[in-house]
């Protein structure tokens, strides 16, 4: 399979998203900002909305979570880490991930329930979206876990009402 026809199924396989995720596209296709995961609340950096991160993890049995995962997790060998960030008002918003995993957003030391998620197989950029209805003005804590690789790339976005 030549190149363009392999970016053009690419793409198709990201147009197979329950919702518009061309912003989420847009932020995946650029350079990644590099960060490191928190092995706990305190030492969990914290980051912006709107951009690509590439997060490098931790070997899981190092890392406090801010609250129980609310999915059990790979044991032996596993990778994780805690990041933190704030969103401006109240709403939903998206976390987008290259790989299908499971996270969670803790806010006052409690698991957020997801609305709703999808994933595409054929798409890494994003590969699985989740969207949560957050708070305003407080520090939110998102927790990965159980993952097989050490290293992945995610973007934290507000949800454009008519994407909704």
């Amino acid at each position: 399979m030549c190149l363009g026809a392999m970016q053009a199924s690419a793409s198709d396989a990201c147009k197979s998203f329950k919702w518009d995720v061309a912003h989420e596209h847009a932020l995946f296709v650029g350079k990644a900002e590099s960060a490191s995961a928190g092995k706990s609340g305190q030492s969990a950096p914290l980051l912006q909305l709107d951009r690509l991160y590439a997060l490098a993890l931790l070997p899981q049995d190092t890392v406090q979570f801010a609250a129980s995962p609310s999915k059990k997790m790979l044991a032996d060998g596993a990778s994780a880490g805690l990041i933190r960030f704030r969103v401006p008002k109240a709403g939903q918003y998206r976390v987008a991930l290259d790989v299908p995993f499971w996270i969670d957003i803790v806010a006052t030391g409690k698991v957020v329930p997801s609305l709703d998620f999808n994933g595409s197989p054929g798409c890494d950029k994003p590969r699985k979206v989740v969207v949560y209805d957050l708070p305003a003005e407080q520090e939110l804590t998102l927790q990965f876990n159980g993952l097989s690789e050490d290293t992945l790339h995610f973007t934290l976005t507000p949800v454009a009402p008519a994407t909704r």
